[in-house]
């Protein structure tokens, strides 16, 4: 008998396992502290290492660790063919793939924590978000929400086999884990727009880089989820959990008061402040859903080269004039949150004074979009192909 129980089951009519629970639990954390972090360095200065902000993305990678180390030691020493089955080997150790992932994900944010002590330390207070540390530190938790997504998946396969089989297509395990599937992917959509905070911040906004970085970063999870799914809704489902997360924090952060701890404070914060507000990528993705299921007989390089014009059409045409209306002083209040500014927001700073920063138009603006839908098509192929891969993971 095997001294180990065992997690894994290759088909499966019952619950969604727990391992799957604390998965969510661990990336939702990670979201929930590193939109915090943020409010804590714009609004009271970065003070001390252990905030409780910092603490609830680490906590990310010791619940990481947890179920990782739980998954691989106990399908490595277990009797059991059945969980050996749904397993992989890496480094003469099994278990399901999503868990190396998201071991070395956590192993990479764990690094990162000292890292970036050490960092403040030597260079002192930095400003921006992709500094060495924080780039380790956002890949560990990319890592993680991959491999989540991988055991979710694993799961959910398994289950729409099971399901086939016994002639059930409703099955209720399926759809549970479907939901949290893509409540993981709207995670992560909230993920690539964090890590381009800095390229879509509302002044630059009438910039194309702004596009072309959003044009990179979102096509492909949009495709992934929406391949990977089944859900022909799954583009728009993952732009909302990213936009209804985004309004909740504008609404809730500044209900917490706060000060300035580090100087020279420019402005004077006396509560919390939150991001801003979310870019307008629910319309897009809504577009992309409708142009998926409509062209399901295409080829796949037709279809992604369609979506990376479509993607960055609609999503200029309905950000280009929402930007400048968040520059207004209409957007000044609770639910757009453009009153706020952090304490080392000056006076005569562009955000201050509600100017854009650097402007394009002409020839340099429609070259830098055509650009944007160049790479929109590129990350739409390559999330196509890798979501159709993906169906048929089940270990």
């Amino acid at each position: 008998m095997s001294t180990f129980p065992q997690p894994l089951r290759p088909v499966s009519t019952a619950s969604v396992p727990w391992y799957v629970w604390c998965g969510v639990l661990a990336i939702t954390s990670a979201a929930i502290g590193a939109a915090w972090d943020v409010s804590w360095h714009r609004s009271i200065g970065r003070d001390t290492f252990w905030t409780p902000a910092h603490m609830a993305i680490y906590a990310c990678g010791v619940l990481a660790a947890v179920i990782c180390g739980y998954l691989i030691f106990s399908t490595t020493f277990s009797r059991s063919t059945a969980a050996k089955s749904v397993s992989v080997s890496v480094l003469g150790f099994r278990a399901p793939l999503g868990a190396f992932i998201a071991a070395w994900g956590g192993i990479a944010m764990l690094t990162s924590a000292p890292f970036d002590n050490w960092w403040h330390a030597a260079y002192g207070l930095d400003v921006k978000i992709v500094s060495p540390p924080h780039t380790l530190l956002i890949l560990g938790i990319r890592a993680v929400a991959v491999g989540v997504l991988f055991l979710i998946l694993a799961a959910m396969n398994r289950a729409s086999e099971a399901a086939a089989i016994s002639g059930h297509p409703e099955q209720t395990e399926f759809k549970a884990l479907q939901r949290l599937f893509l409540y993981s992917g709207g995670i992560m959509v909230g993920g690539q727009m964090f890590f381009l905070l800095e390229y879509t911040w509302d002044i630059v906004l009438h910039q194309s880089s702004a596009y072309i970085a959003m044009g990179i970063a979102l096509p492909i999870v949009f495709a992934v989820m929406s391949q990977a799914s089944r859900y022909r809704w799954a583009a728009t489902t993952t732009a909302a959990v990213y936009t209804l997360f985004a309004i909740a924090e504008i609404l809730i952060l500044p209900l917490f008061p706060a000060a300035p701890k580090l100087g020279p404070v420019y402005y004077p914060v006396t509560h919390m402040v939150p991001a801003k507000f979310p870019i307008l990528i629910l319309l897009p993705a809504l577009a992309l859903d409708l142009l998926w299921q409509r062209t399901r007989a295409w080829k796949p390089w037709k279809v992604a080269a369609l979506s990376g014009v479509v993607f960055i059409a609609v999503l200029v045409a309905v950000e280009w004039p929402f930007a400048s209306f968040l520059l207004s002083k209409a957007s000044e209040n609770r639910f757009f949150g453009t009153g706020y500014f952090d304490y080392t927001s000056r006076a005569a700073g562009f955000e201050r004074m509600r100017h854009f920063f650097r402007p394009e138009q002409g020839i340099t603006l429609y070259a830098g979009l055509a650009r944007a839908a160049i790479y929109a098509s590129i990350s739409t192929w390559i999330g196509l192909a890798f979501g159709r891969w993906m169906r048929s993971v089940q270990r």
